[in-house]
Parts: C-alpha cells; structure tokens; sequence
C-alpha cells in the first residue's frame, strides 16, 4: 500500500522535535504540502529545509506558543486566513509532571488551555476548509494515560482525557462529510520529553538515569521503546484516503504497554 498525499496541506503541531517532527517528515515524504508549528524559529527554519520536496511541495512554519492561548488565538486565526488545511495534527509539549496533590488550580487551566483549548480552537478554524471540500484528516497526539492514568501525570491524565471525549462527540457530527478525527494514544518513545521525565524520576528516587530507562523498557511487552518513525507511520495512514472509513477511535500506540483493552 502506498499512501499518496500529494496536493494535500498538513498543519503539525509541536513539529520541532520528537513525535511532531517525525509526523511532519512523513508526511512530507508522502508528497503534503506541510507547515510545521511550535516556538522555535531558528529549529523551524531547520525543519522545514530538510523536508522532502520530491512531489514539488511548498513547505512553510507558523512560531507559536501553545502555552500563551492569548497570544496562540492571534497567531493560528491570522494563519487561517491565508491558509487552508486538509490534514491537522494537534500535537503541543506535555505540562509539567507531578501528582494530582501537588497541582494548582491554575496549573490545571493552563493545562486546558495548552491541551484542550489548543486543539478546539485550531479543529473548529480547519473545519470551515474541510468541510466545503467534504475531506479532512484531524490527528489528535495523546496518551495511553487517558486510559490507565500515570500518577506522575496528573495534568496530562485529565486534559488530555477530555480532548479525546471531545473528539469523539466531533466526530458524530463531521463523518458525513468525509472528515475523520482520531487520537492516538502515545506510549513510551524515544523523544526529549521520556529523557527530561526519566531525569526528573531519577533524581527523586536517587538511582541512575540509565536504571529508570531500563526499568521502562522492561515494563513494555516489546521490550524497547518506540521510534518516532514508528508513531509517524501510524499518523501518516490515519490521514490517507486509505483510512478513510476509521473515526472516532482511540488508537494505542505503545509496544503492548496497555493491560485494558
């Protein structure tokens, strides 16, 4: 099966490292037109200089902060007005790591804002586009967490939990047009934001990081954790015409990780 999105536009959220990134250069590689999205200007320019133009693409970069939902509204409606999108893969940073009894309420707003209000405000721009077109792709990058919560991730467990219920309800609504929406559920990969959270374990429970990793490596059935090209294979499909009939879904993604079905 070979996947062909020539002709298509993809907006990739977070697509300066890791899983982002990874989504960006496969889908790229697959002949989108691709705008890369995060903070960095100086990485973006990278990025977007290294992506493939075989099929004659036209690729370009947004800077945004997720984490300033004011200054994001400005920046992503100014976007849209210039630019229609066919595939959109909400993807932003994790918020801060820590139990449930150590959060602020205003930890946990600005955590909705980075990912549920994020990902609403930018669906609901792209849905205008996709609809006239009766086509659409919308990818949301989430965890395994929404379904078996990590202590250590109580941020995460919650807002992300609510964007994957949003996402379904979304989707009772847009299948009729052709436009599908999905979240895959991240496991454990090989990305800056494992090493910062395995560093952040380590110090606390004053054992090497190289103990920890391999402590989360034996917990995966596969015994390894994942590449991002392995997570950007998935993304890619899910936004392919061959995917067409597959919405509304939680997909896992995590060697075997999940004891739930």
């Amino acid at each position: 099966m070979k996947i062909n999105l020539k002709g298509k536009n993809a907006l990739v959220g977070g697509s300066s490292k890791g899983i982002g990134r990874a989504i960006a250069e496969q889908l790229a590689a697959s002949g989108a037109n691709v705008t890369v999205m995060a903070r960095s200007e100086m990485v973006l320019s990278e990025v977007v200089n290294q992506l493939t133009t075989n099929s004659g693409q036209k690729h370009q970069y947004l800077v945004v902060n997720f984490s300033n939902f004011t200054d994001f509204t400005v920046k992503i409606k100014e976007y849209f007005k210039n630019n229609s999108v066919d595939i959109l893969i909400n993807n932003t940073q994790g918020p801060s790591a820590g139990g449930a009894l150590e959060k602020s309420i205003d930890d946990y707003q600005a955590a909705f804002d980075l990912l549920f209000k994020c990902a609403v405000l930018t669906t609901n721009l792209a849905l205008s586009h996709m609809q006239k077109k009766k086509w659409g792709r919308i990818i949301n990058v989430a965890s395994i967490s929404v379904r078996e919560p990590l202590n250590y991730l109580s941020l995460s467990n919650s807002l992300r939990a609510a964007l994957v219920t949003w996402a379904k309800s979304v989707s009772l609504d847009i299948a009729v047009d052709n436009i599908t929406i999905n979240n895959t559920l991240t496991g454990y990969f090989d990305t800056e934001r494992i090493a910062q959270l395995n560093a952040q374990k380590a110090k606390k429970m004053g054992i090497p990081v190289s103990e920890v990793r391999a402590a989360l490596e034996d917990s995966v059935p596969a015994k390894r954790i994942g590449r991002p090209e392995e997570y950007a294979n998935l993304v890619c499909f899910l936004a392919s015409e061959q995917a067409s009939y597959i919405t509304g879904t939680n997909i896992p993604i995590d060697g075997g990780l999940l004891k739930s079905f």
